[in-house]
């Protein structure tokens, strides 16, 4: 079957950028700026970002990747002898080839429930280290890093951050929180934390515009000044600092010119609910239960063999018995039309 016949929902990254973002790297592609973020693009979009958190003394930084954010993000927020703490679905923890651990820290994996990770586990793994005799011989854990949504499309609700704030916080560990998919979960009915709480709540936090309809490039935030001392030396010494970084500055100022990045993930939302509604109706069963982009479908062998003929889906896991874990994701860019076929190919 040829390519243009297939139907894409393996992931939501897999089209260019949002119109809005083309149109103006177009109308400004030759024009001359300072490198390295010293643009007044990037400046003008850390404004916007900083009044959209509520923090208007924020530091903001343009990187170009999740996972090379993750990993410069959390090597500089911890000491040498500290690892990080995350669910054991965490994406730093299985989807990451071992970056974080190729920068010299341990990732701490703490068990989870419907991916996300519980303040009361988060206490048993801190006071466990304060009260362990041989903790010199062990890695201390100094960030708890989450991701909204999870990993597996669940919602960290304000309450559960809040509680996990407050426990790091107690410990004086730092919460450092993903966010590849943030407009998907601001986008969500189910949430109850704004950007304004993330930013409240945590020490460090990302706001993802990869898989949010830009080219490339996420949104680093310190709410609070000077956290990481020398940031930007830390993001060049892991080679991850844009030399024409007004391309990524640039793409984050038109999403939050008047509020786009909070009605991006909409479409995404709608075409993922008519599709799970569909799923539910035809008898399918689901792997996890998740109300945002990402679906997690169970098939077995055949039905997967007769989808994967029409459907480019995610593979997930491999179940006992025939089964398999199967994602589909939505997008921004994500249509009706194309929801409409897979509906009818189930």
């Amino acid at each position: 079957m040829e390519s243009r016949d297939m139907l894409y929902f393996a992931s939501d990254y897999m089209e260019g950028a949002h119109p809005a973002i083309l149109k103006k790297l177009v109308e400004t592609n030759l024009e001359k700026t300072g490198g390295y973020g010293q643009d007044p693009y990037s400046d003008l979009a850390r404004e916007r970002i900083r009044a959209a958190c509520g923090t208007p003394e924020a530091e903001v930084f343009f990187l170009a990747g999740g996972t090379q954010t993750n990993a410069t993000v959390i090597d500089a927020l911890l000491h040498p002898w500290e690892g990080v703490a995350a669910a054991k679905t965490g994406h730093i923890s299985n989807h990451e080839a071992g970056a974080i651990e190729a920068g010299g820290h341990k990732v701490i994996e703490l068990m989870q429930e419907n991916g996300k990770l519980s303040a009361e586990t988060v206490r048993r793994c801190a006071e466990g280290y304060r009260l362990d005799d041989n903790r010199d011989h062990t890695v201390a854990p100094g960030v708890v890093y989450i991701s909204q949504p999870t990993e597996c499309g669940t919602l960290y609700s304000l309450g559960e951050l809040e509680a996990l704030s407050a426990v790091c916080r107690e410990y004086g560990i730092r919460l450092y929180l993903d966010g590849a998919r943030l407009a998907y979960a601001l986008a969500c009915p189910e949430n109850d934390a704004a950007l304004t709480d993330i930013a409240r709540l945590c020490d460090a936090f990302y706001i993802g515009g990869t898989k949010c309809g830009t080219l490339f490039g996420e949104a680093v935030v310190f709410p609070k000044p000077g956290t990481v001392p020398h940031f930007f030396t830390i993001v060049k010494r892991h080679g991850a600092l844009l030399a024409k970084g007004r391309i990524a500055g640039l793409q984050f100022a038109v999403l939050f010119e008047d509020g786009l990045y909070f009605r991006i993930g909409e479409n995404a939302i709608r075409c993922a609910d008519r599709i799970r509604r569909a799923l539910r109706e035809k008898g399918y069963r689901f792997y996890i239960e998740s109300p945002t982009n990402q679906i997690f479908v169970v098939l077995d062998r055949e039905k997967r063999k007769a989808l994967e003929e029409r459907v480019v889906m995610s593979f997930w896991e491999n179940l006992e018995g025939d089964g398999t874990a199967m994602r589909l994701a939505t997008g921004w860019a994500t249509t009706e039309e194309d929801t409409d076929r897979l509906i009818q190919l189930l």
